[in-house]
C-alpha cells in the first residue's frame, strides 16, 4: 500500500523558489529564523507568539554547515536540515519554511521583505540581523521575551548527564 507525502511537506521551499510562494501568502508577513535543532516548548511558544503578529509566517533554518559554524558543539546539529525542515513545516503556525547557508539570514530576509521580523528575547532589537532593512522599508522588529527558559543546549546537557 502506498501513501501520499504529508501535506505539510509542501510548505518546505528552496530559497530560489521563495518569491513565487511568497506572492501567495497574506500580509502582514512575519519572518523568524534559527537552528531549531531539537524542537522544545520554548521554540513552539515563541513561534506561536511570532505568528500571532501577522497573517503568515516564514521560518528560515540554518543549514547543518551554518549550525556548525555557530560553535554550538561538534555534535550539532543533532537533527539534519531535512529533518528540521519537516518538523518545522508540520507546525500549524508556520506558513513556509526555507533555509540559509550563510552565517546570517540577511539574504532570506531581503528575499521575503517581511512586515515583522522576530527573534527571541535573548536578542536586543538593535542587534537583530535585518533590523535596519526591515525598519527601512516600514516594517517592525520584535524581540519576544522568553516565557519558558528552555534551550536545546541545556536539554542536551541534561541528556548527557543521564
Amino acid at each position: 500500500m502506498s501513501f501520499p507525502a504529508p501535506a505539510f511537506e509542501a510548505k518546505i521551499v528552496a530559497p530560489g523558489d521563495l518569491s513565487a510562494r511568497l506572492a501567495q501568502l497574506p500580509r502582514p508577513l512575519v519572518f523568524t529564523n534559527g537552528c531549531f535543532d531539537i524542537l522544545h516548548r520554548g521554540h513552539v511558544t515563541l513561534l506561536g507568539q511570532a505568528r500571532a503578529l501577522g497573517a503568515a509566517m516564514v521560518v528560515a533554518l540554518n543549514t547543518d554547515a551554518s549550525v556548525k559554524r555557530l560553535g554550538k558543539g561538534d555534535d550539532r546539529p543533532v537533527n539534519t536540515l531535512a529533518d528540521r525542515l519537516a518538523v518545522m513545516a508540520a507546525l500549524e503556525c508556520v506558513s513556509l519554511v526555507t533555509w540559509f547557508d550563510e552565517d546570517t539570514p540577511i539574504e532570506r530576509i531581503r528575499d521575503c521583505r517581511p512586515d515583522v521580523l522576530v527573534k527571541g528575547g535573548d536578542w536586543p532589537v538593535e542587534k537583530i540581523v535585518g533590523n535596519a532593512e526591515v525598519t527601512g522599508w516600514g516594517g517592525r522588529v520584535v524581540s519576544i521575551p522568553f516565557i519558558h527558559q528552555k534551550s536545546t543546549t541545556a536539554l542536551l546537557e541534561k541528556i548527557r548527564r543521564l
